[in-house]
């Protein structure tokens, strides 16, 4: 017999399970409106937290980017250059984040791979909360180190495993803000166990960077923290600051050290110039985005109060969560899809997700708000759902 993996019946097992992933084609720039597999919908699918992905200043600052220094980077910067826009973005972000130093990379996933095993290896300890993202998961697997997960928020469950913890080094990584559920790390906790027991605290800022904290600084801005000592911040530039790419910001000879063992900031052909040359006019928004924070989280107040009735109804759930990101649990599989497919045929687009992404019995719509939505939008999508639960 064939030992050949058969594809085939794997796909049909998981279309079986309603577990099949699917593109959908999306014909416009990204914002709150777009056409979807040539279908006009309300977009609740989106990162892009301070509606800048298509802002007019970024297409300009891009444009100018590519006149000045063309579409590619060539080569990577060990090889080809350290061009002169990206050292500013790193310098930048460094002040913007309160950190010495900073290290540019191509994607948020790249640098988790890159940082992770640079920080920790064969003969260290990792401690990592069990729902941080999947770029995390693969990080600490490449890493080689002892893994230790904890319950989703559990400190004492964390506080034991680093108390047991023989290991010369130690690296704790969370999520700030997570993907899935919109909810929030305790930072300055997780920093003083880091203290205690002597470890490294990563944090990964995806979704908190330039929309929590004074002018967008971040989930450890909005704790009061800075990326200095054993706090290490990586933010990516994709979804707030509406471009592309990602850093990692902290004390001077972390940075050093990353820039000498992060694989995936030295052996990848450098982020062209032209993207940072956008993303260096998106810092400017960001700074300057005071109202579009204020209008996005009267957003997330307006669409919470009008789903709470719905979820008693339906038997839904929808769980604590002050940022963007919006988890509406509905449970089953199929019936998550069906609800999915319900709002699409009412012309909007709020993404069904399901197991492995989440637990088995928790697959939900994620519902992400962005500060280009207005409120009648919110109050379409709020309608939809109550008539679908019905």
């Amino acid at each position: 017999m064939s030992n050949v993996t058969n594809f085939g019946d794997q796909l049909t097992e998981l279309k079986g399970q309603g577990l099949l992933r699917r593109r959908r084609l999306a014909g416009t720039a990204c914002g709150p409106e777009m056409l979807i597999d040539g279908k006009p919908v309300l977009s609740f699918a989106s990162n892009d937290y301070l509606g800048l992905a298509s802002h007019p200043h970024l297409i300009d600052a891009a444009t100018q980017g590519m006149l000045r220094w063309g579409v590619g980077a060539g080569a990577s910067e060990y090889l080809g250059g350290h061009f002169p826009p990206n050292r500013d973005l790193e310098t930048q972000l460094a002040t913007f984040v309160g950190a010495d130093k900073a290290l540019h990379f191509a994607t948020g996933y790249m640098a988790n791979i890159g940082i992770v095993p640079a920080l920790a290896g064969r003969g260290d300890i990792l401690f990592a909360d069990k729902l941080n993202h999947a770029s995390l998961i693969d990080a600490v697997r490449l890493s080689l180190a002892e893994n230790h997960r904890y319950p989703h928020l559990d400190l004492s469950v964390l506080e034991g495993q680093l108390a047991a913890s023989r290991a010369k080094h130690r690296l704790i990584v969370t999520d700030a803000v997570f993907s899935m559920d919109g909810d929030m790390a305790p930072l300055p906790e997780l920093l003083a166990l880091a203290d205690r027991f002597d470890a490294w605290l990563l944090v990964d800022d995806a979704h908190g960077f330039g929309v929590l904290g004074p002018q967008g600084r971040g989930t450890a801005a909005h704790f009061g923290l800075k990326p200095t000592g054993r706090l290490i911040v990586m933010g990516t530039l994709g979804k707030a600051a509406g471009v592309s790419g990602a850093f990692v910001a902290g004390d001077a000879d972390v940075i050093d050290w990353l820039e000498q063992s992060a694989r995936t900031a030295i052996f990848t052909t450098g982020v062209p110039p032209a993207l940072t040359f956008a993303l260096l006019e998106s810092l400017k928004l960001i700074e300057a985005g005071d109202g579009l924070r204020t209008h996005l989280q009267t957003l997330i107040a307006r669409l919470r109060a009008g789903l709470q009735p719905i979820c008693v109804r339906a038997g839904w759930h929808l769980p604590p969560s002050t940022t963007a990101i919006q988890p509406l649990i509905i449970g089953g599989n199929d019936e998550t899809l069906a609800v999915a497919d319900a709002l699409l045929e009412r012309g909007i687009w709020a993404p069904a997700i399901r197991p492995p992404t989440v637990p088995a019995g928790e697959a939900r719509l994620r519902i992400s708000l962005s500060a280009s939505h207005g409120e009648m939008q919110i109050d379409e999508l709020i309608t939809a759902l109550a008539a679908i639960a019905l």
